[in-house]
């Protein structure tokens, strides 16, 4: 069959609609699942590119590419809490596997161009990686400000780690989000979300 891979790899990537996540969906109804935030993320990502840094250095195309794939490697290592310091202990080893076996359902050239910008978007020190990770740290943290912050309150997480965590990485893509994130974050301090 002609497309047998390709084929393969998205029937594969379905098992991301049953991975879930630590953090809630907007109504607090649920936990989303890693699918979800895939989709978001990839649109958010096309919203907030006329914000972004050296907007002229970035392709576009390839950070949505990058957003789309880059979560793929939780269908084998499952969903890290980025402020669970004992769960992200070998977080990247544990996803390398996943991303070459899952990568690597595909024929050439893609298994590789998948894999190296899965690998590029972990590094985060290309222009197009800098402004991926922070469209990736600033979703679920726009969502944690805008529902009851349950996946925060849960885990005591404190103020203090969510901006070392994610301030920097979003201030380096962009002034005007790391300006929205001080915003959001104050509101998500006076409302308890964060102690």
């Amino acid at each position: 069959m002609i497309l047998e891979k390709e084929i393969e790899f998205v029937l594969a990537i379905d098992a991301l609609k049953n991975v879930s996540r630590r953090n809630f969906n907007l109504d607090n109804s649920r936990r989303e699942n890693t699918a979800e935030h895939s989709w978001q993320v990839v649109v958010f990502a096309q919203i907030l590119y006329p914000y972004t840094r050296n907007k002229e250095k970035i392709d576009l195309g390839r950070v949505l590419k990058m957003l789309s794939i880059h979560d793929v490697v939780e269908i084998d290592a499952g969903d890290t809490f980025l402020f669970d310091d004992k769960a992200n202990e070998g977080k990247f080893d544990r996803e390398l596997v996943s991303a070459k076996r899952i990568f690597g359902i595909l024929d050439e050239p893609l298994r590789t161009e998948f894999l190296n910008l899965w690998l590029e978007f972990e590094a985060g020190e290309t222009e197009d990686a800098i402004f991926a990770n922070a469209v990736d740290r600033m979703i679920p943290f726009t969502l944690n400000c805008h529902n009851n912050g349950t996946s925060w309150t849960e885990a005591n997480v404190e103020l203090e780690k969510v901006k070392k965590m994610l301030r920097p990485k979003i201030e380096q893509a962009s002034q005007d989000m790391a300006d929205t994130f001080d915003v959001l974050l104050k509101k998500a301090f006076d409302e308890g979300k964060l102690k």
